[in-house]
């Protein structure tokens, strides 16, 4: 082992920028990675794959006062650029977050949006810390930029309305923050930032704040995380795939964040992959070429070696099957088998419960997959099959075996559908779900299976038999038999027509025929409800013998129908239809306890 008090063995702390779609992520990016070219010299920053490295001495010109270089041993920040510039991505390296510090970008008029309370979500559950930055701060009305000052000699610039202004949309945020369960307060004031969370307002536009912000990020990681930080600087490579991608003349290749260790070209590595962990073997290891080369031909340069922390493309055989998020381990003084083993339990760490049951659910990485089953498990939607990857013929053919129509569906989370599926997904009785924001996800498939309940419930409700109780009227007879028509008044429920009808004697039932017409007000009509006077017309019995004026009788509801409206549509029918229910039911019951249940 290597001394881990010696100072070059600090890696550089990874940093993630998440935060809202528009929010200015990408920008914040371009001009931390901007300022950053202009204040070293170009050839002074490395280029990465995936990442943008700044060296402690380019961030100490970039902050100006703010920071003292000699107070630091951490070589500078690594920010990784996560994958498709998603909302954010919940990268992992063993067992936590692959970064070991955020920054949550916010727009400082604009406040929390969906994507910023997912981002916290996943803040929250992998316990990474972070920082916000309030972005867009120069859109304040009347803001006065000083382009790259402090945010605090910038603010003092500032009219007095501009000021409070700015101030009033920095309370709200520290206000939402708070919400969601984290003490905030603007970044100069707070005393503990393991306990706080401190907000920095800046532009990623004039570059106002940036100055702040990266002295907050390298205080936090040298006071809190300089342990973490500690590596062997000559221990086989550990990384995480943040994509994977084909180039031309190398074949699938993944691209990697390099957190531990070194790797090697030649290096034997472990990569977890779609089935089975992948066994393969460097053939080249692959970086931008420097600003200064970029009018070459070949875009990658081939280095010997890498080490940690540093974004790397990784070419070797048999990666197509590599997944965003795994683990991608060296070999060097272990057997293969070792490290597979532990690729696999790594793996199974992130393994989703499925069940024989539920939806098909394809996500980009492996943390969002997971982020995707817990979203699900909290709405108690079960999972058949849960994969990385995008939607591809198989997952159509899996979802359309579902048992229930509502499971036939698949979940896409930041996935395409592939070319050679759109055919079988439209022959197939198959719902796609696709969309950027988790719950949006689970909401729109929440929202679509309760449509469809409703829909069931319409169709059963139509055939089903519905209760009613009526009573003939006296002095209403206006035919005595073939078919007897009488006037009569429905006490609860809906009478309709086609129906079987009855009465009770004792706790017998007795059918007298059936309904064959129903009229109101001379038209005929298909139905009567509760309250309403109308005649029918009844196959089968005789005014004066089998039914009397004044008799009061039932519709027929077979058990079956009977069962299905107590248990499933109670909710469904009107509350004198439940009172007629009700009635038929506890006179049934008298005979037979048991009787539709």
């Amino acid at each position: 082992m290597t001394d881990h008090t010696h100072a070059d063995t600090l890696r550089t702390p990874i940093v993630a920028v998440l935060g809202h779609v528009d929010h200015g992520k990408t920008s914040l990016l371009d001009t931390i990675r901007g300022s950053a070219v202009s204040e070293g010299e170009a050839g002074a920053i490395t280029q990465h794959i995936g990442a943008t490295d700044i060296p402690l001495d380019t961030i100490s010109g970039m902050a100006g006062e703010l920071i003292d270089p000699s107070d630091f041993d951490l070589p500078g920040l690594l920010f990784i650029d996560t994958p498709g510039h998603h909302s954010f991505s919940t990268l992992r390296a063993r067992g936590g977050a692959l970064a070991d510090i955020a920054v949550l970008v916010v727009d400082v008029n604009d406040g929390f949006q969906p994507q910023t309370e997912e981002a916290i979500d996943i803040l929250r559950r992998t316990g990474t810390p972070f920082v916000v930055a309030a972005n867009k701060a120069d859109t304040t009305p009347g803001w006065n930029p000083q382009d790259g000052e402090p945010i605090q000699k910038s603010m003092e610039a500032q009219s007095e309305r501009a000021k409070s202004m700015l101030d009033e949309n920095l309370y709200e945020i520290i206000g939402q923050l708070s919400d969601a369960g984290f003490s905030a307060d603007l970044y100069w004031r707070v005393q503990d930032f393991q306990k706080n969370i401190g907000v920095v307002p800046l532009s990623a536009l004039t570059g106002e704040g940036v100055p702040d912000l990266l002295t907050v990020l390298m205080g936090l990681s040298q006071r809190f995380m300089k342990e973490e930080m500690a590596i062997d600087v000559t221990g086989p490579g550990e990384g995480t795939v943040l994509e994977v991608k084909d180039e031309r003349g190398f074949g699938a290749t993944v691209d990697t964040v390099v957190y531990d260790g070194v790797i090697r070209n030649g290096d034997t590595i472990v990569v977890g992959g779609q089935n089975e962990p992948i066994v393969t073997e460097i053939r080249a290891l692959l970086r931008p070429r420097p600003l200064a080369e970029i009018r070459t031909e070949k875009e990658f340069e081939k280095v010997g070696e890498i080490g940690a922390a540093a974004g790397v493309k990784i070419a070797a055989p048999d990666l197509d099957q590599a997944m965003a998020g795994a683990p991608v381990r060296v070999v060097r003084d272990r057997t293969a088998d070792q490290v597979i083993e532990e690729v696999k339990a790594e793996l199974a760490e992130i393994e989703v419960e499925t069940a024989d049951n539920g939806v098909v659910v394809k996500a980009d990485t492996l943390g969002s997959l997971e982020a995707m089953a817990n979203a699900l498990r909290e709405a108690e939607v079960p999972i058949l099959r849960a994969e990385v990857g995008d939607i591809a013929p198989r997952d159509i053919a899996v979802a359309e075996t579902a048992n229930q129509d509502e499971h036939k569906a698949i979940l896409g989370f930041n996935v395409d559908l592939l070319k050679n599926a759109e055919s079988d997904l439209e022959n197939a009785d198959v719902k796609l779900f696709k969309n950027e924001v988790i719950y949006q996800l689970v909401e729109d498939y929440e929202r679509y299976v309760e449509e469809k309940q409703r829909a069931q419930q319409e169709t059963v409700l139509d055939k089903v038999v519905r209760p009613a109780r009526f009573r003939i009227l006296p002095d209403h007879t206006f035919r005595q038999n073939d078919p007897a028509v009488v006037g009569v008044e429905i006490i609860s429920g809906t009478l309709q027509n086609n129906r079987k009808v009855g009465y009770f004697e004792g706790n017998e039932f007795e059918r007298v025929g059936d309904l064959s017409g129903i009229q109101k007000q001379g038209d005929d009509v298909d139905e009567a409800r509760a309250g309403e006077r109308v005649s029918i017309a009844i196959d089968g019995p005789t005014v004066g013998r089998g039914i009397e004026e004044g008799d009061t009788l039932w519709t027929e509801v077979p058990e079956k129908h009977a069962k299905i409206l107590e248990q499933e549509l109670k909710e469904e029918i009107t509350a004198d239809e439940r009172e007629a229910l009700q009635g038929y039911l506890e006179t049934r019951r008298k005979r037979d306890p048991f009787w539709g249940k």
